[in-house]
């Protein structure tokens, strides 16, 4: 199936790269299970623990195609192939936790010294922006993947970083703004993101 984005650039999903990359070598070392895995699969994971542990109920948001040619090998089954995202997506996951409304974007950066602005989309800190107004919970989760850190990023510090960077000042975030204005998540085995604790203190501590 074919899927292309608003703008007409084709669409490649992740596992479609995977399939053109050498095979990784399995290690036994507990230490190295979690190697190859994106962000978004432990958000998932995480999330899942969440759910079934009814500590909270977040979501990675569907993102709305419109499909446009349809094969029919079968009298039974249909086949999409060729389909384009209809908007442009918002932050990926929303849900509720403790009574709170939560809207966060998961990111990775493979630089050891900064974070690109430019992997935020300005729809996105808009839309991050209108749940701050109605007192939800925006944020980001960063991965340093080189660094396997992890940092939830309050969206007062995106926000800042980003008018600065509209005014003409650097199109990135330091690591050690990361260090010093926002919250490190150590990952663990199950769930292996635990950002619940950090949104505790988020609240606690008016980073909002």
């Amino acid at each position: 199936m074919t899927i292309r984005y608003p703008n007409g650039k084709l669409y490649k999903p992740s596992s479609e790269i995977q399939k053109v990359s050498k095979p990784i070598k399995k290690v036994k070392d507990l230490s190295y299970s979690n190697r190859g895995k994106t962000l978004e699969d432990e958000i998932n994971e995480t999330n899942h623990f969440y759910l079934i542990s009814q500590m909270a109920v977040i979501h990675k948001k569907p993102v709305p195609i419109q499909i446009v040619k349809v094969e029919y090998p079968k009298r039974s089954a249909a086949v999409i192939k060729e389909a384009y995202f209809r908007t442009a997506s918002t932050t990926d996951y929303n849900g509720v936790w403790n009574g709170y409304y939560i809207d966060f974007e998961a990111k990775e950066t493979e630089s050891k010294t900064s974070f690109p602005l430019k992997n935020v989309h300005p729809h996105q800190i808009k839309h991050m922006e209108d749940v701050q107004k109605q007192r939800g919970i925006a944020f980001l989760i960063v991965r340093f993947s080189r660094l396997d850190r992890y940092f939830i990023l309050p969206f007062s510090i995106l926000l800042q970083a980003w008018d600065n960077m509209e005014s003409g000042g650097i199109k990135s975030i330091p690591l050690k703004v990361f260090e010093s204005s926002s919250l490190e998540i150590k990952p663990g085995y199950n769930p292996r993101i635990d950002y619940l604790p950090a949104l505790e203190k988020i609240i606690t501590n008016k980073y909002l």
